[in-house]
């Protein structure tokens, strides 16, 4: 039996794929907050944390800050500048060697790897061309 998807989870989810910024729960919230005033933080804290449990959303873990959310679960990668916090997409054909990782894990060590998370980490275009007057 699937679990019911009630119109608050519904409109949390269908926000946060639109979005591409990675948002954190609060901003998530503030941008559902202008359109369904109705919905509670409580409520978005709840749908989300329950959504990333469930694989449907993507949590990405950012050192030094809160986590941010993806609603895009195919594979890619993020990377996240050390510099202003953003969290970009990056898609590559580098798949195949996770396999090979998972593969690898689980026969050296018996270990069944569900998913690899990774983060790519340095500096973000908009920061690497702020930076070049310097």
């Amino acid at each position: 039996m699937s679990e019911r998807v009630t119109v608050q989870k519904q409109i949390i989810l269908d926000t946060l794929k639109s979005m591409d910024t990675h948002p954190s729960v609060d901003e998530l919230y503030a941008i559902i907050h202008k359109s369904h005033p109705a919905i509670s933080k409580a409520t978005v804290y709840r749908n989300v944390k329950q959504l990333a449990n469930k694989g449907v959303i993507l949590q990405i873990a950012v050192a030094n800050d809160v986590s941010r959310y993806d609603g895009c679960v195919d594979f890619h990668y993020h990377f996240i500048c050390n510099n202003c916090g953003r969290v970009l997409d990056v898609y590559t054909d580098y798949n195949d060697d996770n396999e090979k990782l998972k593969d690898t894990i689980q026969g050296k060590y018996g270990y069944k790897v569900d998913n690899i998370v990774t983060s790519l980490v340095g500096t973000c275009l908009n920061c690497a061309d702020t930076n070049k007057g310097e």
